[in-house]
């Protein structure tokens, strides 16, 4: 082998150093929190969760040891820009959030939107109502059409685990489900204000919208689900015990939606 005896023994004998040890440990924990995400989070994501562990260390040194390990996140692409089915002659309810974003306190802006989620069994669809403060999903369906029970139904979830006071902003886009009769009359008997996005700028819905592009992106991947059920119980999965209760956003903290709700009612009760 062309190696010494001297050389062998020194190699055999050798004790890592404390550096080496403390790489060791960390490169263990970044494998733990990458494959507990299922191979979502990255090195920021991941960095936040070591200094909480205690270990000092920057997002860059975290990068390259992910290398040394050969992986890497799921990224995140941009929402697509959609399509949204406005023609109809129903009302149109005024753009009152306007891109504004940011919110002071739980319940007081939710948007809404609806996704296709690709099935063999069949077309699926689904609806969600997400909380702009704590980023939760707080409703949502999913069904094989997309009539306007679909998305009364996502409504009535979200209302029923909530109860929101008077006020509420609603906002979603100019779709014929979010301007029939019957949802906006729910709307109306719930105390809530309706918003929807400009014709043709789905930008004014981004943030119901990226949601989407995470759940596309962290659970599809371009797969198809093989049966309706299978795609209900992943979709229920995901967003019940990953994504609302598990999955840190860098936009409310690096928290998780459960956690930032927890957190903001903890602080006013005090």
């Amino acid at each position: 082998m062309n190696v010494s005896r001297s050389g062998y023994f020194n190699w055999r004998n050798h004790q890592p150093s404390r550096q080496e040890r403390r790489k060791k440990a960390i490169q263990e924990r970044i494998l733990f929190h990458y494959y507990d995400s299922k191979k979502i989070y990255g090195a920021p994501k991941i960095t936040h969760l070591l200094r909480q562990e205690g270990y000092n260390i920057i997002e860059r040194t975290v990068g390259l040891y992910m290398n040394e390990l050969g992986i890497q996140s799921t990224v995140i692409k941009k929402f697509k820009v959609s399509t949204t089915n406005s023609n109809h002659n129903n009302p149109i309810a005024p753009n009152t959030l306007n891109q504004h974003f940011t919110t002071t306190a739980p319940n007081k802006v939710w948007v809404s939107d609806i996704t296709q989620i690709p099935c063999r069994e069949g077309k699926l669809y689904l609806a969600n109502i997400l909380d702009l403060y704590t980023r939760e999903v707080i409703g949502w369906r999913l069904y094989g059409h997309m009539t306007n029970q679909l998305v009364l139904d996502a409504l009535n979830d979200a209302y029923q685990k909530k109860r929101p006071g008077k006020g509420l902003i609603h906002h979603s886009d100019r779709g014929t489900q979010y301007a029939s009769n019957e949802y906006r009359e729910k709307l109306e008997d719930y105390g809530m204000v309706a918003s929807m996005s400009r014709k043709g700028n789905c930008y004014d819905n981004a943030c119901a919208e990226s949601f989407f592009s995470v759940l596309k992106k962290e659970l599809i991947q371009g797969k198809r689900f093989k049966t309706k059920q299978q795609a209900y119980d992943e979709i229920y999965r995901y967003i019940e015990f990953f994504y609302n209760r598990k999955r840190i956003h860098s936009a409310i903290g690096y928290n998780s939606p459960i956690q930032w709700e927890e957190k903001f009612y903890k602080g006013h009760s005090a």
